[in-house]
């Protein structure tokens, strides 16, 4: 490990750790990251659940929302995964490594600790993923116990207060869907760092140039834009 090691690892923690604050809120003049503009339209959609009987739509858009996140947590396994095989497999793993150019060889610790560093990485994806799930779950259970419209007017503030809670479970959820997202984009910058610690730094600062373009500059969010009242 170099002094160039540990700079490209202090500029991966901080430019994930500042995207992380600013995606749910304003930059860029003001701007609403597309993040946040999906947290209306969830609040939207749970809201209008209280102007039907049947909520199969909402129940179908849960499992939805579930089957996503169970493949994500799967896929997150199968890395971790293969992650103890390549620890199993450092000297394998070197060989390869050695006989290409313009890789720079730290040694067999520091190779392992990279690959312990990737594996902390989808192991945080995985619990964000399994949180999420289980939060998806809840929501599904608090949106089932939204009043009919027939006892709607008999209790209308509990009917928003129900409505209001499966809200703030579903935006929690979705935060922590995105944050297990997030690990596993920013992964495709670690993997830089197994070929040089300037490789590192340079995909770390393309995945966040890619998703701030994403969340602030993309067609996404200015079709979610158009439908925002005022």
């Amino acid at each position: 490990m170099t002094y160039a090691d540990y700079i490209a690892l202090a500029v991966f923690v901080l430019l994930w750790t500042g995207y992380t604050f600013t995606v749910d809120g304003r930059i860029f003049g003001n701007r609403l990251s597309l993040s946040r503009l999906m947290m209306e339209n969830r609040r939207r959609w749970i809201m209008n659940s209280l102007k039907r009987d049947l909520k199969m739509i909402d129940t179908q858009i849960i499992a939805g929302l579930q089957a996503g996140t169970a493949f994500f947590a799967s896929t997150t396994i199968f890395a971790l995964g293969g992650c103890f095989a390549l620890l199993g497999a450092t000297d394998q793993a070197q060989a390869i490594f050695q006989d290409l150019p313009y890789v720079f060889h730290g040694g067999r610790t520091a190779f392992e600790l990279k690959v312990g560093g990737l594996t902390c990485l989808f192991g945080y994806s995985f619990f964000k993923f399994g949180w999420a799930y289980r939060l998806f779950n809840y929501c599904s259970i608090i949106i089932g116990g939204i009043p009919m419209m027939s006892d709607l007017n008999q209790d209308i503030e509990e009917a928003q207060r129900r409505a209001e809670r499966a809200v703030r479970l579903n935006i929690d959820a979705a935060k922590h869907f995105n944050a297990g997202l997030r690990a596993i984009f920013l992964s495709i910058g670690y993997l830089g760092w197994f070929i040089s610690p300037y490789v590192f730094t340079a995909l770390t600062v393309f995945v966040i140039f890619v998703l701030i373009r994403r969340q602030y500059f993309s067609e996404a969010r200015e079709a979610l834009m158009e439908t925002l009242p005022g």
